[in-house]
């Protein structure tokens, strides 16, 4: 059977607010019924492994996504023991997708392994898929050569202007914007919480919750086209 890997936040604070955070469930559902859909086995893993904190802002059972996942007897064992990034066995996938959430800004580009296992699901000509905060997790990623995953691609995720509408400007540790363009990802944007989806080769990225189901698609779709 075909297999994805979708990666998730272990950091349940938000900076030092004293507020809770995690991954955004919708930015796992979404991708997760688009590849279970597309029949792949779907694994999940974290930077510490175990389970994998859910912001608790955004359990919304109306959303017919959240509410199928959380039913998913497999998928919430999984997200309750999510592999480490020295589990994972990156020739067994065929897309690793990375989900945002706020919590990733603590501990998605600061872990080097999850950059390192990016790299090499793509050298290994996987497909690599990334949502609103999780292209943090690429800001690490370089390939055999030296030369960074990001690169000259086009890419995607969440805008500063999203950052500072939000509120969350006065708290984070950066920027993504800005840290994607200072490596040299060709960024582009779209207005405030629309849809956005960048497909540069097997690189697939968005920019924020509404491009999560795009994202998955378009990975699926490449994945598809790479076999």
């Amino acid at each position: 059977m075909k297999k994805a890997l979708i990666v998730v936040t272990s950091n349940d604070a938000l900076g030092n607010t004293g507020k809770k955070t995690g991954y955004y469930l919708p930015e796992v559902s979404h991708p997760y019924v688009v590849l279970k859909k597309a029949g792949y086995d779907v694994d999940f893993a974290s930077p510490l492994g175990g389970t994998a904190p859910m912001d608790p802002g955004n359990r919304d059972l109306s959303d017919a996504a959240n509410a199928a996942l959380l039913s998913d007897e497999k998928a919430v064992t999984s997200l309750k023991n999510t592999l480490t990034p020295v589990q994972v066995d990156a020739s067994a996938y065929e897309i690793i997708f990375f989900a945002g959430g706020m919590g990733t800004m603590w501990d998605f580009a600061q872990d080097v392994r999850l950059g390192e296992l990016a790299a090499k699901v793509y050298e290994n000509g996987g497909t690599i898929a990334a949502v609103c905060h999780g292209p943090s997790a690429l800001l690490s990623a370089k390939l055999s050569d030296g030369s960074h995953l990001l690169t000259g691609r086009n890419v995607a995720g969440f805008s500063n202007d999203e950052e500072v509408a939000a509120g969350h400007a006065g708290y984070l540790p950066y920027f993504l914007e800005t840290s994607l363009k200072e490596i040299g990802a060709l960024y582009s944007k779209a207005p405030l919480w629309q849809e956005h989806v960048q497909v540069s080769g097997r690189l697939v990225t968005g920019q924020n919750p509404a491009s999560a189901y795009g994202v998955a698609e378009q990975a699926v779709r490449v994945a598809a086209q790479t076999l």
